[in-house]
């Protein structure tokens, strides 16, 4: 399975904003705080920070050349404290779920990037928070975990080392 990660560049920032207006609208499902806007699009306001803070890295997650997803990571200061590093989110395209392309794109993340790091789902997401479960029990990697309210969201947080 041929599965890479490919940092984001400038040129391709409206294929991430367009990628994550459905990673939005999919999590709408799950909360009540996203909506669409005017234009029929799902968007938070700190996307702009994306492009312009280098702790902020986007990687498209890329299937045997065609872009399937993307996963965000986070560095200091965007991290839960005493962690280097927050995977802030991770988005498959429909059509690509169930694959195992995931599980590798998370585990191209792991060989770039060592340290500790934080991931949070929606709690309501369950789906979410048994495919993090899957990748530690499959990486053998031990997590602590603890459910959390987080901007008045129920949220469960995992603490990680690799």
């Amino acid at each position: 399975m041929s599965v890479t990660l490919q940092p984001v560049w400038p040129e391709q920032a409206e294929l991430l904003k367009n990628l994550y207006s459905l990673y939005l609208h999919e999590l709408s499902a799950y909360t009540d705080s996203l909506f669409m806007n005017e234009q029929g699009l799902f968007e938070f306001g700190g996307f702009c920070l994306i492009g312009e803070k280098s702790e902020l890295q986007p990687y498209l997650i890329q299937y045997e050349g065609r872009c399937v997803g993307f996963l965000l990571v986070a560095l200091p200061p965007f991290t839960k404290p005493g962690t280097d590093y927050c995977l802030n989110d991770l988005f498959m395209l429909r059509a690509y779920r169930g694959k195992g392309i995931a599980h590798q794109a998370v585990k191209e993340l792991f060989k770039k990037k060592s340290g500790t790091f934080c991931v949070m789902q929606l709690q309501a997401n369950e789906r979410a928070v048994q495919f993090w479960r899957s990748v530690y029990d499959r990486n053998r990697i031990l997590y602590e975990e603890e459910n959390r309210e987080i901007d008045n969201e129920l949220c469960v947080v995992q603490t990680f080392s690799v």
